[in-house]
């Protein structure tokens, strides 16, 4: 059995469902330009339980890459820390919910989390949950998976030399800072209930 990878760059969301597509692109395109060894790049989809999962499963930095809404021009990208369950979110095997995901590993494993970032994306079209599918990216939110990628190719570097390190400022069109409550979408937080 080989040892896990340090760290997980994990896209998330749908990608019948417009710019929550966001995570899945930016993996995409991370075939065409590769993270160092060390970064293990997977595209999670909407598979909450295989994603907690894989956050129990030795990585010691996991970086989730996300459209989240927080209220900013659409196509802005922000990295936060996400904070460790506090016990108040439900567990949810089903969806994505990074918020219940993280809640989901928390109570199906003994040893703590990795640390977690969240690269997120602000949305131009997130569709309504009655909405059956919603195809392609907003232009605006196209044109930041280049500079996701970007973005991701400063800040592993330097979580793989130290994954307690505090996270790079990443350019003038980067956010940064603490965790805020849209960033991890959840119930009242204005994005999807369900992926």
């Amino acid at each position: 059995m080989t040892a896990p990878e340090p760290l997980l760059v994990a896209g998330v969301g749908n990608i019948f469902l417009g710019d929550d597509a966001f995570g899945p692109e930016v993996v995409r395109a991370l075939e065409h330009r590769p993270l160092p060894p060390g970064a293990h790049v997977r595209d999670f989809g909407i598979r909450g339980m295989d994603l907690a999962y894989a956050l129990l499963g030795g990585c010691a930095t996991a970086v989730l890459v996300d459209a989240a809404p927080r209220g900013q021009r659409p196509g802005t990208l922000f990295l936060v820390e996400a904070e460790p369950p506090d016990g108040t979110v439900v567990p949810e095997a089903h969806g994505m919910d990074p918020e219940k995901v993280l809640a989901l590993a928390t109570h199906l494993g003994d040893e703590p989390l990795p640390r977690v970032l969240v690269l997120g994306c602000e949305p131009a079209v997130l569709p309504s949950p009655d909405e059956d599918i919603a195809p392609g990216l907003s232009a605006p939110v196209r044109e930041a998976v280049g500079r996701a990628v970007d973005a991701l190719h400063v800040l592993i570097p330097v979580l793989l030399a130290d994954p307690a390190a505090p996270a790079p400022l990443l350019g003038r069109t980067m956010e940064s800072g603490p965790p805020h409550a849209a960033a991890l979408p959840g119930p009242g937080a204005g994005g999807p209930e369900d992926r």
